[in-house]
């Protein structure tokens, strides 16, 4: 590509990137990021192809000034912590809620396959959920107690074991995305066919209202694996569809995005792993209203925090970003 036609197709970007940085505009962190690959990509290729250029000079110039913002960005937060769950990890997962809806959408296809496949195949659920776990629950509903595998073992037992292995499953569903995606809806069709299974057991032998029980903690426990599906989408999609970036560094930046989204799915996999210790184990003998309470309120906590208030956040955020085209 001639050195104009370069200049000509990226002017507009560069532009709108030092406005930013001159004016002391304050960017969205990952915005900064995105720009500033963008930066070195177009720096490196000016670099091979134009190496004595004052378009060479213009972009090393912007670089180091966008380097400078960067590190300038970091020193001001205060409390990072604090300042991720609240405001860096919403506004940052915004953009991904229609790849959550896609996993989402993959997930309840296998539920309803293994839902549907267990109504009509009477064997099947005994397939996928194993015959020891199918003879024991017939077990325990003979005697009385159809739930009683949720009383079994020491509440902080309970509660240490589920919790490392709910992570355990999150981290599988975001690490198996390296494998093109494929490995992550692997994941989610196969817990997703487990619950379709489970629940549709429990209804035909008539005990539809017992589950009630189970998702005490497996409305966000169940949740969460969806969003841990969505990070390994993410990580796998980057590989796939690089769009502008090299496949290398879509990849790395599409890992480091899962990454951030497991991340956030450990004090709800906590959170799961607690009420399942604790909690669970009475809710046979627990007021209706009260456990349908638990369950509610949980699904609200994962919508809000995933779904709505990203999106609140966005509208509020009226801090303007640089308008910059991507080549």
């Amino acid at each position: 590509m001639r050195e104009a036609s370069f200049v000509k197709q990226n002017k507009e970007k560069w532009i709108g990137f030092e406005k930013a940085l001159h004016n002391n505009m304050k960017i969205n962190p990952d915005d900064l990021a995105s720009y500033y690959i963008q930066l070195t990509n177009d720096l490196s290729y000016a670099q091979t192809y134009y190496p004595d250029s004052k378009t060479l000079l213009y972009l090393n110039s912007l670089a180091s000034q966008a380097h400078q913002k960067i590190y300038r960005t970091k020193k001001e937060s205060k409390n990072k912590i604090v300042a991720f769950w609240k405001y860096e990890f919403p506004l940052f997962f915004k953009q991904y809620h229609k790849t959550l809806l896609y996993t989402f959408l993959f997930f309840m296809t296998a539920v309803s396959i293994g839902s549907i496949s267990t109504l009509n195949d009477d064997s099947f659920v005994r397939l996928i959920l194993g015959d020891g776990y199918v003879n024991m629950t017939l077990e325990n509903i003979e005697n009385g107690e159809p739930m009683a595998v949720y009383k079994s073992g020491s509440s902080i037992g309970s509660f240490l074991g589920i919790t490392i292995n709910n992570i355990r499953v999150a981290i599988l569903a975001f690490a198996f995305g390296v494998i093109f995606s494929v490995g992550t809806i692997y994941i989610l069709f196969l817990n997703g066919i487990l619950l379709g299974s489970f629940i549709t057991f429990f209804y035909k032998l008539g005990l539809i209202e017992n589950t009630s029980t189970v998702w005490l903690h497996g409305t966000i426990e169940i949740s969460v694996i969806v969003i841990a599906g969505c990070a390994g989408l993410v990580m796998g999609n980057s590989f796939i569809f690089p769009k502008t970036f090299s496949r290398r560094v879509s990849f790395m930046r599409g890992a480091k995005d899962g990454l951030k989204i497991v991340v956030s799915t450990i004090p709800f996999f906590i959170m799961a792993g607690f009420i399942e210790g604790f909690i669970t184990r009475y809710g046979e003998q627990m007021p209706r209203v009260i456990a349908y309470g638990i369950i509610f309120l949980s699904a609200f906590i994962i919508v809000y925090y995933y779904i709505i208030y990203p999106i609140l956040l966005h509208k509020a955020d009226r801090i303007p970003n640089p308008q910059i085209t991507t080549t």
